[in-house]
């Protein structure tokens, strides 16, 4: 069963933690340019997630970003993630402002990872185990970031990874359409004991984030400390699919805009 192998998952963590190093040894990829690598994470027996990680000088935090869509941060090129996703295209922006990036790709036994995939037990194992290894890398407190898809993994990770190091939760363009697998509003919101941000745009058109329904998650947050609900405006030339990445719902054009007023209530969370 594979509650049975989650059992002895937790008690065989430091054979995981020497399969890391190896891992990292063996079959990380890296850039001899500046920049982030690529890693692949044992998650699960016989299971490596891929992982982007770019690290500064002096950080203060780490981000641990969800992408949206199918999962995934595009291929790496000169140490850089070459997906068009807002998140992953906002990579400078989150190193300017002092947390050190990880960005959660998808494990080598899934080739997209659905919306019911984004709730389940296999890739909550994944987080966990992306989580250790991103702490081992840094001590430093790590933040929950996801985007459109991206915030029903992570919303599920703030509810159900219990871990010290987690600092809180930012969700943007979230997925808010209750009839929506996984959506964000139907998920256990008071189990989130976090600072949380809500961050969205508000022309975004895609039907699964209208931002008039964003509220409701404000709503459901009853024992977070801090929640902030930010809806926005600003961007220019939204293009394509108004569910995807170029468009309002992908905050284009006002990505400096947006992360740098994300980072600013990270570093000091308010209502």
């Amino acid at each position: 069963m594979y509650t049975d192998w989650l059992n002895t998952q937790r008690i065989n963590r430091a054979a995981l933690n020497a399969a890391w190093l190896v891992a990292t040894f063996l079959a990380g990829c890296f850039s001899a340019n500046a920049g982030g690598v690529l890693v692949k994470v044992p998650t699960r027996p016989g299971v490596r997630t891929t992982l982007f990680w770019e690290q500064v000088d002096d950080a203060h935090a780490t981000v641990l970003l969800f992408p949206g869509g199918a999962g995934g941060f595009g291929g790496i090129e000169a140490g850089r993630a070459t997906g068009g996703n807002f998140l992953v295209r906002s990579v400078p922006y989150f190193l300017a402002n002092g947390f050190n990036v990880a960005i959660f790709g998808r494990p080598n036994d899934m080739d997209d990872i659905g919306w019911s995939e984004r709730t389940g037990a296999e890739h909550l194992a994944d987080m966990r185990s992306v989580l250790d290894y991103v702490k081992q890398k840094s001590p430093t407190p790590v933040w929950i970031v996801g985007t459109s898809r991206g915030t029903v993994s992570a919303t599920a990770m703030a509810i159900q990874v219990q871990d010290p190091a987690i600092a809180g939760l930012v969700l943007t363009s979230s997925v808010v359409r209750f009839e929506t697998p996984g959506s964000v509003v139907r998920q256990d919101l008071s189990a989130i004991r976090l600072p949380v941000l809500v961050y969205h745009h508000a022309r975004d058109a895609c039907k699964h984030c209208r931002p008039h329904e964003v509220a409701a998650i404000l709503k459901g947050l009853s024992n977070a400390p801090v929640k902030k609900l930010m809806l926005v405006e600003g961007g220019a030339n939204p293009t394509g699919d108004v569910c995807a990445a170029q468009h309002w719902h992908g905050f284009v054009g006002m990505e400096k805009q947006a992360i740098d007023t994300i980072a600013g209530w990270m570093r000091k969370p308010v209502n």
